[in-house]
């Protein structure tokens, strides 16, 4: 006979969207939890989501080390002998409703109950950098108040510990409480602006502050760094998965509206690079924030194989006065006037050079098969891209008539992965899924089409008026399940 073990940690919020569902599950099966934090912090737990079966804790982690967990939740089908039959990590609607049709109950969770088809979990305590003495709080989600920043108060010498600390790999300005004092400028310190995922810390106004210090800010940014802070906890983006990934994607940001000129964020020459202070320290100031307060470290949760130089810094801004067209914000909804910023999963800019097309459909087609690569030359549907053209090819494409729309239009129907790729014996990565592509002929050639639509596409104009040089970047997963582009106004 099976019984069903649930690890659980009382602060984090997909153990919180899970447990409801295990109350229902706990009608008909044998539910019991490990919860990994204290027996206060659970007790709390237990009162706030009214849990409805067995709660255990788990000193030392013992049972965490015995059955393995990386995350929590975890759910853990076992036999008699504690053998587990099935493990599923995280929130997953499909994964509860095979596991309630393996105890021959009907499924306890439908797509249209309002929580999300899946959500990551978080680091199991045992697993984290810091794990001893007491267990985590409960999580107040409805709090507004926060707690102070720690101050820094250590004899040796403040850089190498503050770079030690709270840094990336490169040095950091320490944060003293006159310089994060400036940079707060009147806010409330305590308000809580966010909780900063994987690990859900608070991002409260001095602590957004005290890392956007170190970052080398100036007290300005805060003015964008709190709606961008807002903006990578939207869970359309998915922070969480983001960070926790295997793949290369780092959050990039696109700053449009008034403020680029206000304060001077660089659009021109040597986009990408460290050209301006207020794209290198804006963009090193979230990474700051999502590894001091969400905890996605690359010696622990942060699992990408390869990385992203844009994990230091990946901040842009549209080059608006050499758009022929509307600029990003536009399209994302809000008013030219505004200033805004844009959040998108990106891999590292993919080159495009073309230098001999006179026409629209030349550029085009040479940025077409770039983003034929893009995840996996043979994987489609499930990514988007954002492509990046410089103002030199953007006059060639608007001077024979396209508009954005076409642009999008023209990309979507001429990106593709010819059939023939898919003939060879060995399988491969996206070869699983074709019978879901769509078939269609481009240039005379059968291919699968590679973006599930053209909206999948986004276009921003950018970089310097000399030179025929574009930029592909693609996307992690995209959809409920993977990260969408967000924009919020400033």
């Amino acid at each position: 006979m099976y019984r069903l073990i649930a690890f659980l940690q009382t602060d984090c919020p997909t153990c919180r969207l899970i447990a409801p569902y295990l109350n229902t599950l706990a009608r008909s099966v044998s539910v019991t939890a490990i919860s990994q934090d204290d027996e206060m912090a659970t007790m709390e737990f237990v009162l706030q989501m009214e849990i409805a079966f067995p709660v255990e804790l788990d000193p030392g982690f013992d049972h965490s080390r015995k059955f393995e967990i990386v995350t929590v939740p975890t759910l853990c089908v076992v036999d008699e002998q504690d053998r587990i039959v099935r493990r599923e990590p995280g929130f997953d609607k499909n994964a509860m409703n095979e596991i309630a049709a393996m105890f021959g109950v009907a499924a306890i969770a439908s797509p249209f109950d309002g929580a999300p088809a899946s959500k990551p979990g978080c680091m199991s305590r045992h697993l984290e950098a810091v794990t001893e003495g007491a267990g985590a709080e409960a999580l107040d989600v409805y709090s507004k108040r926060g707690k102070a920043a720690s101050a820094v108060d250590v004899e040796e010498d403040p850089f190498e510990y503050c770079y030690r600390t709270f840094g990336d790999a490169l040095p950091v300005v320490p944060p003293t409480v006159e310089r994060v004092a400036a940079m707060i400028s009147g806010r409330d310190p305590l308000e809580v602006i966010a909780r900063i995922p994987p690990c859900y810390g608070e991002a409260t106004v001095e602590k957004i502050a005290a890392n956007a210090v170190m970052a080398g800010c100036e007290p300005a940014m805060m003015r964008v760094l709190i709606p961008l802070i807002r903006a990578v906890t939207d869970e359309r983006f998915n922070a969480h998965g983001v960070q926790a990934t295997t793949h290369f994607a780092a959050p990039l940001i696109i700053v449009n509206g008034p403020v680029r000129e206000e304060l001077k964020f660089h659009s021109r020459q040597n986009l990408f690079s460290n050209t301006a202070r207020s794209n290198s320290t804006l963009g090193r100031a979230m990474q700051l924030i999502l590894l001091n307060l969400g905890g996605a470290r690359p010696t622990g949760i942060d699992m990408s194989a390869l990385g992203n130089p844009g994990k230091f810094s990946y901040c842009i801004a549209e080059n608006e006065e050499e758009n022929p067209w509307e600029p990003l914000h536009v399209d994302q909804g809000l008013t030219r006037e505004q200033s805004a910023v844009t959040l998108f999963a990106a891999e590292a800019p993919h080159g495009v050079s073309e230098h001999k097309s006179r026409t629209a459909r030349g550029v085009l087609k040479a940025i077409s098969y770039a983003l034929a690569t893009v995840w996996s030359y043979r994987a489609c549907l499930a990514f988007e891209a954002v492509v990046v053209l410089c103002p030199e090819h953007a006059r060639t494409i608007h001077r024979d008539g396209f508009s954005k729309k076409n642009v999008r239009e023209f990309l979507f129907e001429n990106t593709g992965v010819p059939l023939r790729c898919y003939d060879d014996a060995e399988p491969g990565e996206g070869t699983e899924q074709r019978t879901m592509y769509k078939e269609v002929a481009i240039d005379g050639e059968p291919c699968y089409q590679k973006f599930r639509s053209a909206e999948a596409i986004k276009i921003v104009v950018a970089g310097g008026t000399a030179g025929k040089f574009s930029a592909v970047l693609g996307s992690w997963s995209t959809g409920p399940r993977g990260s969408q582009m967000v924009t919020y106004p400033v």
